[in-house]
């Protein structure tokens, strides 16, 4: 993630099969979300967590459900994240060796507190076919240049499923959370999440250098507004 660190949007391994298939995107009714992106929330009155957790709602695609971070699923992140395929294009504020509390911290102090201020969006990603799984992480947050970020583990990479997560909560981005315009930065040398831009209709506008994991590269930032977005889609898609 470096993003686990989510910081960019970036995470998938740098080869041609990380970033392969084709996403499955939901059909959207005119002028809104599709609800079969936005699952149904519990009508009865919150609890305190509850709340909480409603800031990010529990979304789907034709594999995938994608479910608001809890600091449990630290336990499951802290045995298929730290991996060097994983991290080494994720932002060096990542720390490694990764440390066997890194998941736990991370959660703790950063992400779930950026969730309750509402500047950030994080999501578990699990098959429907084995929901209890996690197999990656994917966030959007209000962040010059860094408006998403994923991971995903080893044995689910070449499927095309980040693609289909990247899908349905850039949709969230834009039509739910009312943002104008989503960028994203990748180091160069992450061939396979920067198809990711180019098959979502993303523009490169820049390059930069940045620090990762791994060392200092050349940095990409891509771009996409919320028109070109909705344009992109098959007319019944809308």
């Amino acid at each position: 993630m470096r993003e686990m660190l989510f910081d960019d949007d970036a995470g998938v391994r740098s080869c041609n099969r990380s970033a392969g298939g084709s996403d499955d995107s939901a059909k959207h009714d005119r002028g809104g979300p599709c609800a079969r992106h936005y699952l149904t929330r519990p009508r009865s009155p919150p609890s305190r967590l509850l709340k909480f957790l409603l800031m990010t709602p529990v979304l789907q695609t034709t594999r995938l459900i994608l479910r608001p971070l809890e600091l449990a699923d630290a336990e499951q992140v802290q045995i298929i994240f730290p991996h060097w395929e994983i991290v080494r294009y994720l932002a060096n504020r990542v720390p490694w060796p990764y440390p066997p509390d890194g998941a736990y911290k991370y959660y703790r102090d950063i992400a779930l507190p950026a969730v309750a201020r509402e500047e950030e969006w994080h999501w578990m990603l699990s098959l429907k076919s084995k929901p209890e799984q996690i197999i990656g992480g994917v966030t959007l947050r209000r962040k010059e240049n860094e408006n998403r970020g994923f991971w995903l583990g080893l044995p689910w990479q070449g499927r095309g499923l980040i693609t289909e997560a990247c899908e349905v909560v850039t949709d969230y981005w834009f039509d739910v959370l009312k943002f104008p315009l989503l960028r994203v930065a990748k180091a160069v040398p992450n061939v396979a999440s920067r198809r990711i831009s180019e098959n979502q209709g993303m523009r490169l506008v820049r390059h930069e250098e940045r620090e990762y994991v791994s060392g200092r590269f050349m940095s990409e930032i891509w771009e996409i507004t919320a028109e070109e977005w909705r344009a992109r889609k098959p007319r019944d898609e809308k």
